[in-house]
């Protein structure tokens, strides 16, 4: 069997290291000037901690808004944990880096996705690999109880 560097896998985990970092920093410093972010994940991640009716209404992924309000931002080398508000219903959420299939920072127009290896398998039989977010993409932006609401991200562009 022949060895080979697995770009991929490489660049997987480059991206989420930068995740980390950016979130360390506004973890410490706060969010700088404009900037906010919309982080897609998979919530049947096994260690992505939710409430049990977040669960149930995003059965298999749900996006967040880290923007105006949060709280208790926590990173750490597997994921980072925050609280968000819901509709005015606090509620703290785990995510783990491996659970992340976007994040977006509209105010720069800067995106990351993950692409998941199914999706990879059907498409070239290459391993998971991050690619960069063409913005064509739509990206939920509910954050309260109510029916989820789809905006393109062509809206944040300036």
């Amino acid at each position: 069997m022949t060895r080979s560097i697995d770009y991929g896998s490489l660049m997987h985990r480059a991206m989420r290291s930068l995740i980390q970092e950016v979130l360390q920093d506004v973890a410490e410093n706060g969010l700088p000037g404009a900037h906010h972010f919309f982080i897609t994940f998979d919530t049947n991640h096994p260690e992505a901690q939710l409430a049990p009716w977040l669960r149930e209404r995003y059965p298999e992924e749900m996006t967040v808004v880290m923007q105006h309000w949060f709280d208790a931002l926590e990173v750490s080398d597997d994921g980072f944990s925050v609280t968000l508000n819901f509709g005015e219903s606090p509620e703290p959420l785990h995510i783990p880096y491996d659970a992340i299939q976007t994040f977006v920072d509209p105010s720069v127009e800067f995106g990351l996705r993950f692409e998941s290896h199914e999706e990879d398998e059907d498409d070239n039989g290459d391993d998971d690999d991050p690619t960069p977010d063409d913005g064509d993409d739509h990206v939920d932006t509910d954050d309260s109880h109510q029916d989820a609401e789809v905006v393109s991200l062509d809206s944040f562009r300036k």
